[in-house]
């Protein structure tokens, strides 16, 4: 989910240089709320794929492919990085262009010759400027395809616009199911690892720094999926204060963990999904990384701040080797990023946040009468 954020300045300039064109998506059924909340494509013009079995997966793919052959696209662009089966899929559509991602000199999985636009993975390069190339090399002559450096001021992203009343009503309901909340300002963290458990920062550091924030007069609200909920109820425990909640399951949908983003005054998070949502959002941000880089990964937000301690091994997570590390769970790189140094960081952006005025609508919006 993560992932497409990051392609959102792809689809601006796709939508740019070819403004008549159809555009359509192909993605997991499970990715395409985030797609519908980026306005990219019409939603007629999203194909979901169910993974949810090998049977769904099979049924899914067929009639995706079936779909996509009726449309007669004239270019295919496959944003995979080594996935083999989306370089067929691209070759199966029919499209006589079919742009994507290739080793070519480099270490790296064989995808054959499926792609007749074959552009050069850079493990160097932020992603979303990667993403933009495969934009731009539709008609690149040069091999690999698109030489030419990305246009500047390409990667911002547009603000989630929110229906009228949608963000009044998210704080109100917040308020009503967690009355402690009322009237403080709320630091946010995401301390689950997600797919990868490899990503989060040490449970015992998340402590440390929420229980200093709570001593400085901060709500703390632990955000995450519904499974993430143990691991915020043990958080809550150890913080022992009502103004510590666990908001682990509590949000519906991506876009109202966009609307409670609006009500916080920071976000705490492992590298991951809420990071990147963020983006769309006002709210500062502090990300930790270290088995994946910012380099390639990092936030688009302005007001995102990424830990990293480049360690020898950082990063240890790339498209060559599967995301398997050789570190059997000794993350180093996140462990060896204190909670004095994070709180600081923390404050800093706090202060910042207040002095913008976006702490003081909160106080007008949010302190009324209970």
């Amino acid at each position: 989910m993560g992932s497409l954020i990051l392609a959102r300045p792809m689809f601006a300039q796709l939508r740019q240089r070819y403004p008549d064109a159809g555009l359509h998506v192909m993605l997991f059924a499970k990715n395409r709320e985030v797609l519908d909340l980026l306005r990219v494509v019409p939603k007629a013009n999203v194909i979901a794929v169910d993974d949810a079995s090998l049977g769904h997966f099979v049924g899914s793919m067929l009639q995706a492919l079936r779909r996509i052959r009726r449309l007669k696209p004239d270019v295919v662009i496959d944003c995979e990085l080594f996935a083999r089966v989306s370089s067929v899929l691209a070759y199966l559509s029919g499209a006589p262009v079919r742009v994507g991602f290739h080793a070519h000199t480099q270490e790296g999985l064989y995808r054959g010759s499926f792609i007749n636009r074959p552009v050069l993975y850079n493990p160097y390069r932020h992603i979303s400027r990667q993403f933009l190339t495969l934009a731009l090399a539709i008609e690149s002559a040069a091999f690999p395809p698109q030489k030419e450096a990305a246009l500047a001021g390409s990667l911002r992203l547009p603000p989630f616009e929110f229906d009228p009343g949608e963000l009044d009503h998210a704080a109100a309901q917040l308020h009503a199911d967690f009355p402690a909340l009322r009237g403080r300002r709320l630091v946010l963290v995401y301390p689950s690892g997600g797919v990868i458990p490899l990503r989060a920062w040490p449970l015992e550091s998340y402590r440390r720094l929420c229980v200093a924030l709570r001593d400085e007069g901060y709500a703390i609200g632990v955000t995450g999926l519904g499974t993430d909920r143990v691991l915020g109820d043990a958080l809550v425990a150890q913080l022992a204060s009502p103004q510590c909640v666990n908001l682990a399951g509590y949000t519906r949908s991506v876009r109202h963990l966009l609307a409670l983003f609006h009500r916080a005054s920071l976000l705490v998070t492992n590298d991951g999904g809420p990071g990147q949502f963020a983006a769309l959002t006002p709210l500062p941000t502090i990300v930790f990384f270290g088995p994946e880089t910012p380099l390639l990964y990092g936030s688009l937000a302005p007001n995102a701040y990424c830990f990293d301690r480049q360690l020898p091994c950082s990063p240890c997570l790339s498209a060559y080797n599967h995301r398997s590390s050789p570190c059997d769970g000794d993350n180093q790189c996140l462990k060896q990023i204190t909670p004095d140094e994070v709180l600081a960081k923390a404050r800093q952006m706090l202060a910042a946040h207040a002095l913008s005025g976006v702490a003081l609508a909160e106080a007008n919006e949010f302190n009324g009468p209970d």
